[in-house]
């Protein structure tokens, strides 16, 4: 018998493949000995070569051809035992049960027989057999013609042309015969095996196996889509519960029921397919940037006291890096950068991605979805009537509403601010006062304004620090009364908190409330007179700045007044950084003595100088040394190698309170034996701190009050403030009078022989 077509016109009498298209070969040679002693096996050849061509695997097309060649001696024996064409015999399946591919096979064979009495059984005609072959298939039932219509209808493609598509496509993979269309279940065959053209044939016995993980792990794919599921609304809860301050993140903030979530999900699980995908990832961007907003109130709060100003604060970031490469180097800050906003890119995809996650699972259970949602809601609403609460804050939470609400009466208040305080900045008692009557009291006198950075009531009163500090102040009092002078000391509240120094000294020395940069941008613009303005005013005063913390050009020194300003690049400074701090605080005093103080001159001196060696991180902190050997500061090299490495101090709650309380002492000396060293009979000192130190070192209940000391050798200028109140020494009393800062200038001005003239 000749093999003209696929070896899926032979196919197993379980299989269920649908009759393919018979391919026309080209007739064989003539060679009359090659068909003479050709086998079975050998008919099967030109077969093998068309079979070669849409088989993945050549052991697939061998076993097809061993199937053949076990099929066609099935059917030659059938055939003669078989009666007139179309009928069975008697105990064997009706035409109607045969799939079409077998009952091809037997007319063919029956044909092939008709034909061995003019030629030898193996010297076929394969034309010949090709044509009786698809007189065969015209002559097949009507019931065979319906099962292939049946097939074909329901979805299965002939096997040849699955054939050429698994040979184009490798990629396609074979699905289980079990997981057929139902309407193939009628069908005869079994559901073992798949059809040739499905992809390569396998070993009988091997199953095939599914392309997707999804379906051959169904249980694990089913676990970890609702863990993706639960933790996306856990999630979503925690950023519309989570507080803006570290101290309250506790386990009670996050037991509420949040009416944004309910609210949302009534929404989302209403809306059509389209306008709900929309809805959700904007829904997951907006709440993706109020999370990064509420970070920022974290950080705020912990270093400034205070929630982020949407309207201000953005300047900060750029003295936040600046910060940064001060203490870590430029590669450091550079990291810390990258991590930032690849932090905030993680928060807004997240939190989208949860949104819409939470929003599919809703859709596809909408029934379940909407009784949670009409549960959550009516439990929701019992408690806020009841106002019941978990030993904290109510269960029934609004929290993102109210926050929105916040931001935005922040914002409306930033800018009426703006304008309110550009008129109050115009007003001024002692802006018209002409020079020869400001300050008439203190003509002569050599007046220091010195701040120390971070000088808080925290570093007087806490008790990680208070021993020391405590200490050093009585001590460095007593060598001032040794020396001739005497001292008087207050309290005054800080503009700011933690930081951004700048704001406490323009409030210090303008006489106005100054806490936010845009107050102090519209100050510094102005004409407001200042308290070393007033000294300027005058004519009888030299004015001079000395900021080692300034490192590029500050053009606010004009509106303060000064002749000349000394910063970080003018001082001298051969030595190396510690942290933050350009300089030692004990250099910076030996500069200002070495360029102006020590200095022969034909006025007397006032002069604002920053100390900044009590600058966070607080480690390494420089040492005292004797002043002679201060020199162009390289000798602090080995101090600064010797000192504490930032990282070591400045994340350990109990460390970084001791080195900083170690920090103002270091500066409190430094500016104490400076002035008993080289002041006169004529020196003023006038000196406080800026602000407190971060939360993290004052506490977050921390008062915002600084300590403020008036020290002169002349004690008729201390008799000008008797009736101030303030305490004897250098360290105020707790029960001290405690003023705003913005109030000092007037106070100051007026004590001294100021006659207020408005402007």
């Amino acid at each position: 018998m000749s093999r003209t077509t696929n070896s899926h016109q032979l196919p197993d009498m379980d299989r269920t493949t649908p009759e393919p298209e018979v391919t026309p070969e080209a007739p064989p040679a003539d060679t009359s000995d090659d068909i003479q002693h050709s086998t079975p096996l050998e008919e099967a050849a030109p077969a093998e070569g068309v079979a070669a061509e849409h088989a993945v695997s050549s052991e697939s097309s061998k076993s097809a051809e061993r199937d053949g060649a076990e099929e066609a001696t099935a059917a030659e024996e059938g055939a003669a035992e078989s009666g007139p064409a179309g009928e069975a015999p008697a105990g064997e399946k009706a035409v109607g049960d045969v799939p079409v591919g077998e009952a091809s096979a037997e007319e063919g064979t029956t044909a092939s027989e008709g034909e061995s009495e003019e030629k030898p059984a193996v010297d076929i005609d394969t034309d010949a057999a090709s044509d009786k072959v698809s007189g065969a298939q015209e002559e097949a039932p009507a019931e065979e013609a319906s099962a292939g219509e049946k097939k074909t209808l329901s979805g299965e493609a002939p096997a040849a042309e699955e054939s050429k598509a698994a040979a184009k496509d490798p990629a396609v993979e074979e699905s289980p015969a079990a997981e057929t269309d139902p309407a193939d279940e009628g069908d005869t065959g079994t559901d073992e095996d798949t059809s040739a053209g499905d992809g390569p044939a396998g070993p009988p016995d091997e199953p095939a196996a599914p392309g997707k993980w999804r379906d051959r792990n169904p249980v694990a794919a089913r676990n970890v889509g609702w863990t993706v599921t639960g933790l996306s609304l856990l999630l979503i809860c925690f950023a519309l519960l989570m507080p803006t301050s570290a101290p309250k993140f506790t386990p009670g903030v996050f037991l509420r029921i949040p009416v944004e979530a309910v609210l949302g999900a009534a929404i989302l699980i209403v809306l059509p397919r389209r306008p709900r995908i929309v809805v959700a990832i904007l829904s997951g961007a907006i709440l993706g940037v109020l999370t990064v907003l509420n970070l920022l109130d974290v950080g705020f709060n912990m270093f400034l006291g205070r929630g982020f100003n949407v309207v201000l604060d953005w300047v900060l970031f750029d003295d936040a890096q600046s910060y940064l490469k001060d203490t870590m180097g430029n590669g450091g800050a550079i990291g810390a950068v990258v991590a930032v906003v690849a932090l905030v890119l993680i928060v807004l995809v997240l939190m989208t991605l949860a949104v819409l996650r939470v929003s599919n699972v809703m859709t596809r259970n909408r029934d379940a979805a909407s009784r949670v949602t009409l549960v959550v809601g009516t439990a929701w609403v019992t408690c806020a009537a009841l106002g019941l609460q978990l030993s904290g804050p109510g269960i029934a939470a609004r929290t993102t509403v109210a926050r929105v609400e916040d931001r935005v009466n922040r914002v409306q208040a930033t800018l009426k601010d703006e304008a309110a305080f550009a008129k109050e900045a115009k007003k001024d008692a002692f802006g018209g006062t002409p020079g020869d009557q400001l300050l008439t009291d203190l003509r002569g006198k050599d007046v220091m304004i010195a701040f120390i950075e971070s000088y808080g009531r925290s570093a007087i009163e806490d008790e990680a620090t208070a021993a020391g500090v405590d200490a050093t102040l009585t001590a460095k009092n007593e060598a001032l009364t040794k020396a001739g002078y005497s001292a008087k000391s207050g309290w005054l509240t800080s503009a700011t908190y933690g930081g951004s120094s700048w704001l406490g000294h323009s409030t210090f020395l303008s006489g106005l409330w100054i806490n936010n940069q845009n107050r102090y941008r519209t100050v510094t613009a102005g004409e407001h007179l200042t308290l070393t303005g007033a000294f300027k005013r005058t004519g009888a005063w030299r004015t001079v700045g000395v900021m080692p913390g300034i490192q590029k050009n500050w053009p606010e020194g004009k509106f303060y007044g000064l002749d000349n300003v000394y910063d970080s690049r003018e001082l001298g400074y051969e030595g190396p950084k510690f942290s933050w701090s350009t300089m030692p605080d004990q250099y910076a005093l030996s500069a200002f003595e070495r360029l102006e103080h020590g200095k022969k001159r034909d006025k007397p001196l006032m002069s604002e100088i920053i100390l900044t060696s009590s600058h966070q991180p607080w480690a390494p902190i420089p040492k005292m040394i004797p002043w002679d050997q201060v020199g162009d500061g390289s000798v602090y090299e080995g101090i600064e190698k010797a000192g504490k490495d930032p990282a070591d101090v400045f994340y350990d709650s109990k460390k970084v309170k001791e080195e900083y309380g170690k920090s103002i002492q270091y500066s409190v000396n430094s500016l104490i034996d400076y002035v008993v060293k080289y002041g006169s009979k004529n020196t003023v000192l006038v000196f406080l701190g800026d602000h407190q130190p971060l939360a993290s070192v004052s506490g977050s209940n921390a008062s915002r009050d600084v300590p403020v000391s008036i020290v002169a050798h002349d004690k008729s200028v201390l008799d000008k403030i008797d009736d101030w109140g303030w305490t004897d020494g250098i360290k105020p009393d707790k029960s001290a009078p405690v003023w705003r800062m913005d109030s000092f200038r007037d106070r100051f001005l007026t004590a001294y022989g100021s006659t207020p003239v408005k402007r």
